[in-house]
């Protein structure tokens, strides 16, 4: 029996997002290979598709070959080189992405031990912004929340009043 209990808040909150703007009816790409999120998505009704595995910034091919009536990209724009690109060839006409936000305190993370797990870019939300209005997309409706850590010190501190995460509902401009 599934429970409505999450591993972290980003779970909670985007869940929350996807289920306030479409229906368990429209059918969903989702960027990335099956991760924790979109087996929830699945569990909770929605009819979801994973990308491969391939390398988006180098193949877009997906986009030509799956019409789905969404394209999500939770926490996925950050590793990538080339946003600008992927969102101009998306066909869907509906698309929420979330990232983390760029924090002034921080540096953007990369994994010593995982090439595939660094942040190339990571974003302030007028950037992303940006970023959909110049590839064809109208932002509906977006969020920010923190992301709170029970540790010491002054950047577990901030992180309890600074938002670290950032949704967006976005659809295609005709």
């Amino acid at each position: 029996m599934y429970e409505k209990t999450f591993p972290n808040k980003r779970f909670k909150h985007t869940l929350e997002f996807l289920n306030k703007h479409i229906s368990t009816a429209e059918t969903v790409l989702d960027l990335g290979v099956e991760n924790p999120f979109s087996k929830i998505m699945k569990v909770e009704g929605y009819s979801v598709k994973n990308t491969t595995g391939e390398d988006l910034d180098l193949d877009q091919s997906v986009f030509s070959t799956e019409k789905q009536d969404v394209v999500t990209a939770f926490e996925i724009f950050e590793h990538l080189l080339n946003p600008f690109t992927i969102l101009s060839e998306i066909k869907s006409d509906k698309l929420f992405i979330s990232i983390p936000m760029r924090l002034w305190f921080s540096p953007a993370y990369r994994s010593k031990t995982d090439m595939w797990d660094r942040h190339y870019h990571e974003f302030e939300d007028w950037q992303l912004d940006w970023l959909l209005e110049k590839t064809g997309w109208k932002i509906i409706d977006r969020e920010k929340w923190t992301n709170p850590v029970n540790k010491i010190g002054i950047r577990p501190l901030l992180r309890r009043f600074t938002n670290r995460y950032y949704i967006v509902y976005a659809e295609r401009i005709k």
